[in-house]
């Protein structure tokens, strides 16, 4: 067994990261309508981490060979245990903070209403609004020999209902339409709404005319999503299609979690637990919204007047320094590499650069690797049109991307339409790279242009998270990429890269290099420095090389947003480890590793967090950034997040977070860089003087005016 006094569990760790996410919903300078996002994606999260992780664990309680955590020793079982254990208070902050994010927003104008408080105008409009447009939609349903329990959909809305039908006890149910608006505006002046299934619970009874309802409520049922792929392909059949499959297999896993709203008798508690078979410890209440993703477009509906006041300041990204109005950016990459910072810059020069190539008669190919989309996508549009105008285009396409499968399907037939190869990536391993490569031929001579990110190529979440993009013509990169797609087209994952590490065959190998690099320089008494930006820590060999290299003297700094495995500050073990975390008002998303200090410290840039799954289960990609000018720019904007007293958070000895002492100036590492960002811009467009009159214009102009 390893050592577990300097690591913690990843579940356990990821909920205190969640809840940190819910703890913004608190912060002195977050709006009221930004305070009910931050809960909104607490529950999203949470979600998430049910369906995913807490379906992993409970698929390997039916394992013969129990699974071991390697940080704590647990069996699956005692880690689902310790989890419901946890997850149970944050329900309670949550209807804390939710209620007083929901008094705080009404005091703004913007008021979320339950039944018992519309007034009398009000309660008519929802009651013909159930009439004429909720009720004809409905499919109720009693409970009995006849009429099974049916079968209820993953995060689907539901009033059970307690009946009472010539003195025999019956149960009724009723799905929410998923098909309606979800939050119903109410007539007036004022910004007031209330939620659907509201409306339904209140008006049901007229349905069941011929029960007394007893009682009844509004539950959520929250499955297992982690399907297995791989036992579900078919050598024969188009991986898109069996992606199909696997979308409905998750809709019909085991039940993980049973939710419900404000209030529920224990004979439908008890009910629903054995028709569902969960335990106690599986059921939760809930005074906040048991489905929270109506928050966001309700913004549209709110006046603009009124939207201004209750979120951020609006920003915009901007353009970066580097570009000059109008000129070519393929061009400008020639002759120096450069750097797009993301949400601070924008995405559109990536943006140009792909159509640019896509018109460039000198362009004979553009290969890409995606993961993620938005549901509008303007790179899709200029992949289509490089295919259309006679240039190779090869797109590899992660059909897994958890939860994004079905946009990523309909993309990749768009593509596919549109002539541009589509593959899509490795049997057993997940291509979560980065990676856009644009092939020129000049003069019977091969030049490259390669991008590599730490994120995805979708034009929503490049205005959320922090990412960062870096576009260079290096050869040796160029080479490489060349390389990286050739390997991906043959499924070849032993491929060999002089300049970029790709997981899973050399990028952990070299990351442990580099680690133990910085160890011997400090047993050599010489200066040692490792700093990582990442999102996760899990790997259990990168934990322990970091430890080693903390006993040996090295200072390491790291910025780790969420699940971080390794305890800082454990005496003969990681004495010499810092850890923050930064949780904002964007995303922080970007992985950058830093080896060694001054002229020879080495950087990368990655999508790869330092987690089992992405060095040893996903193609990743790492590269290095090689111009001393982006490096000094990556270097500012990591010590800036070191600096950061408002938003960032310690990881202590014992696994939880502490706020910064404030003792000098306040630093918002966000904020700060939204004010770089409006503060430096581009250069302006430069003036053009008007032409001097000659003699000749001047007498022609005294002779005809």
């Amino acid at each position: 067994m390893k050592e577990t006094i300097y690591t913690q569990n990843r579940e356990l760790s990821w909920l205190r990261f969640n809840e940190r996410v819910m703890d913004e919903a608190v912060e002195e300078g977050v709006p009221a309508f930004e305070r009910l996002k931050f809960i909104s994606i607490f529950t999203s999260n949470l979600d998430e981490f049910f369906m995913i992780r807490v379906g992993s664990l409970y698929d390997q309680t039916f394992l013969a060979e129990p699974q071991i955590d390697n940080k704590t020793g647990m069996t699956a079982d005692e880690q689902l245990s310790e989890i419901f254990r946890a997850v149970a208070p944050l329900y309670k902050k949550r209807d804390k903070i939710y209620l007083e994010v929901k008094r705080r927003l009404a005091d703004k104008g913007v008021s979320c209403i339950g039944i018992a408080e519309l007034d009398e105008k009000e309660r008519t409009f929802a009651a013909e609004h159930f009439q004429n447009y909720v009720q004809p939609i409905l499919s109720p349903q009693i409970i009995n020999a006849h009429h099974p329990f049916p079968h209820l959909i993953n995060k689907g809305l539901y009033v059970v209902l307690l009946l009472k039908i010539h003195d025999k006890t019956a149960f009724g149910i009723v799905p929410v339409p998923g098909t309606l608006e979800r939050v119903l505006c109410l007539p007036g002046d004022r910004c007031r709404y209330i939620l659907l299934e509201e409306i339904v619970c209140e008006y049901i009874d007229q349905i069941f005319d011929n029960c007394k309802v007893q009682a009844k409520t509004i539950i959520s049922v929250t499955r297992n999503a982690d399907v297995n792929v791989s036992s579900l392909v078919d050598e024969d059949e188009d991986f898109r299609h069996q992606m199909k499959r696997v979308l409905k297999k998750r809709a019909r896993l085991a039940p993980v979690r049973l939710e419900y709203f404000r209030e529920i008798d224990d004979k439908t508690e008890k009910f629903l637990r054995e028709k569902l078979n969960l335990k106690k410890e599986q059921v939760f209440g809930s005074r906040a919204p048991l489905e929270m993703s109506y928050v966001f477009p309700l913004l549209d509906k709110l006046p603009q007047q009124l939207a201004q006041v209750v979120t951020y300041e609006h920003f915009d990204p901007q353009p970066p320094k580097w570009q000059v109005p109008g000129e070519n950016i393929m061009k400008k990459v020639e002759q120096q590499d450069v750097l797009l910072s993301y949400p601070y810059e924008k995405m559109g020069p990536f943006l140009q650069l792909i159509r640019e190539a896509a018109n460039d008669p000198n362009v004979i190919s553009i290969k890409i690797t995606i993961y993620r989309l938005a549901s509008k996508a303007t790179l899709v549009d200029y992949l289509r049109t490089a295919a259309e105008n006679g240039k190779e285009v090869t797109v590899l396409m992660e059909l897994r991307a958890r939860f994004d499968e079905a946009n990523n399907i309909n993309w990749s037939e768009s593509l596919e339409d549109a002539g541009c190869t589509v593959i899509y990536g490795m049997k057993d391993y997940k291509v979560h790279s980065k990676v856009c490569l644009i092939t020129k031929m000049e003069k019977g001579r091969i030049k490259w242009i390669t991008q590599v990110g730490t994120g995805n190529y979708n034009e929503k979440t490049a205005k959320q998270y922090t990412d960062l993009s870096l576009i260079t013509a290096n050869r040796e990169i160029g080479n490489d990429a060349s390389n990286y797609f050739k390997n991906m087209a043959i499924a070849n994952l032993d491929g060999s890269y002089s300049r970029l590490l790709v997981a899973p065959n050399s990028m952990k190998n070299k990351i442990l290099a580099l680690i133990h690099g910085e160890i011997q320089k400090a047993q050599q008494g010489k200066p040692a420095r490792i700093m990582v930006k990442i999102n996760s820590l899990t790997d259990r060999k990168t934990i322990d090389a970091l430890s080693e290299a903390s006993r040996a003297g090295v200072q390491i700094d790291m910025i780790i947003r969420g699940i971080c495995c390794l305890l800082p500050g454990i005496e003969g073990y990681t004495d010499n480890i810092h850890v923050t975390s930064v949780v904002g008002r964007f995303l922080e998303h970007s992985r950058v590793y830093c080896f060694g200090e001054g002229d020879e410290m080495q950087m990368y840039i990655s999508s790869a967090d330092f987690m089992t799954r992405n060095l040893n289960r996903r193609v990743e990609v790492a590269c290095p950034v090689l111009d001393p000018g982006i490096k000094k720019q990556i270097m500012d904007i990591m010590n800036l997040m070191l600096r950061d007293n408002v938003k960032a958070r310690n990881l202590r000895y014992d696994g939880l977070y502490e706020k910064k002492r404030v003792d000098e100036e306040p630093v918002d590492c966000q904020q700060e860089l939204i004010r770089q960002a409006l503060l430096t811009g581009p250069p302006p467009e430069p003036v053009q003087e008007a032409p001097r009159e000659g003699f000749l214009a001047r007498l022609k102009r005294f002779l005809f005016s």
